[in-house]
């Protein structure tokens, strides 16, 4: 098989950048290692900064975003109970961020994907990188048995953090910059109406507890918790218990109880890889950097990274020009770090740290109590959190 470029992971990331390719003229291939419905169905973020509902927009896959999903115009800070709004549409000029649950924009980027003559290639096992530092890099890979190749011109590695594009990059290269942070965030699903229209970011004693949703009636709840702690030890009711705690006697009076039909336990890391480019493999998304999830950042990083790749690729192929490769991995960087910094200083300013003692949580404490009355330090937290521009 020859194509120009070759996709390793059709997450979110790799799906994005064909849909780009495929506007450009620039033929792709996508490779997954597991089927459709695994990656659809995966857990993942749901708060969707500008630059994302843009490109939905741009590359005509936002309808159904436009129909379900909820514009927030602003996000709720509390400290022990006491709750503020923090207004970001008014602090920006207008820019909003969008709830709407990665799997939803998965199926939105699938079902246009086959109409639109998109080739993905699910169920590729065994995949390698081969010559990735010469003019003909290929990939190698099994599909029910059989071996296959892709000869291409250049290879993006989409694969996250686990996958084997970032392996394929020399050790002596690579420089690694990681935060793994002492707890972690035990989430439900439940089909029960949100206690809040908008979010809710809760520092508490007891340690940090956020209300999302997913939708009307679908919502998203997390809880700070011990690394050790075990999914089995929290039942419906001890959750349902400690998050009304946390969140305070305002939110939890709007609190609706119900079942779960989804419960896991995810630890925080931050974690950035440089370069993000070595020879004609590129890097984008999970597979160049991890951001903890406190600042909605994960997805939306990997969209700025692949928009930024297409217009390299774009560059290339019309203009026969490569100062767009040779500068992605720089430029990427740059959003890269200062998204890491959001979500390092977000995670740091609403979580309980153990080895943090009572000093440390009056700073806390203070610094809410700051970004509550000041209009300057509410702009900052706003324009970080709809969404650095790309520049």
């Amino acid at each position: 098989m020859r194509t120009q470029i070759a996709i390793i992971g059709a997450g979110p990331a790799g799906m994005f950048l064909a849909h780009l390719l495929a506007a450009a003229g620039i033929d792709a291939v996508v490779l997954e290692r597991r089927d459709r419905a695994y990656v659809e169905g995966r857990v993942r973020a749901g708060v969707l900064e500008q630059i994302t509902v843009d490109l939905m927009d741009r590359l005509g896959l936002g309808q159904r975003m436009r129909r379900e999903g909820l514009v927030h115009g602003g996000t709720n800070l509390a400290a022990d109970g006491e709750l503020f709004r923090v207004d970001m549409a008014e602090l920006t000029g207008g820019s909003t961020v969008m709830v709407y649950g990665q799997q939803e924009v998965m199926k939105d980027l699938f079902d246009a994907a086959e109409p639109r003559g998109l080739s993905i290639v699910f169920d590729a096992d065994e995949v390698a990188l081969h010559d990735i530092d010469t003019d003909a890099p290929s990939v190698t890979f099994r599909q029910y048995g059989q071996e296959r190749r892709i000869d291409c011109d250049f290879i993006m590695g989409c694969d996250g953090y686990h996958g084997v594009s970032r392996a394929a990059i020399p050790e002596a290269v690579l420089k690694t910059f990681e935060r793994v942070y002492p707890f972690g965030w035990l989430g439900i699903l439940a089909d029960v109406p949100p206690c809040d229209h908008e979010l809710i970011y809760s520092n508490h004693e007891r340690g940090f507890a956020l209300a999302s949703m997913r939708s009307p009636t679908r919502s998203r709840y997390y809880i700070q918790c011990a690394l050790d702690e075990r999914i089995e030890d929290w039942s419906d009711d001890r959750f349902w218990d400690e998050l009304s705690i946390r969140l305070g006697p305002e939110a939890a009076a709007r609190i609706t109880r119900g079942p779960s039909f989804e419960k896991s336990i995810a630890p925080l890391r931050s974690f950035v890889t440089e370069p993000m480019r070595h020879g004609r493999l590129f890097l984008a998304g999970d597979a160049a950097h991890i951001v903890p999830p406190t600042g909605a950042k994960g997805m939306n990083l990997a969209v700025s990274d692949v928009i930024m790749l297409s217009e390299a690729l774009n560059e290339y192929y019309a203009e026969r020009s490569s100062a767009g490769i040779d500068g992605y991995s720089a430029r990427a960087l740059a959003r890269v770090w200062k998204a890491e910094r959001f979500s390092w200083w977000f995670t740091g300013l609403t979580h309980r740290f153990p080895d943090r003692d009572g000093f440390d949580r009056k700073m806390q404490v203070a610094e809410l109590a700051y970004i509550r009355g000041s209009r300057a330090a509410q702009v900052t937290l706003a324009e970080n959190y709809v969404g650095l521009p790309l520049v």
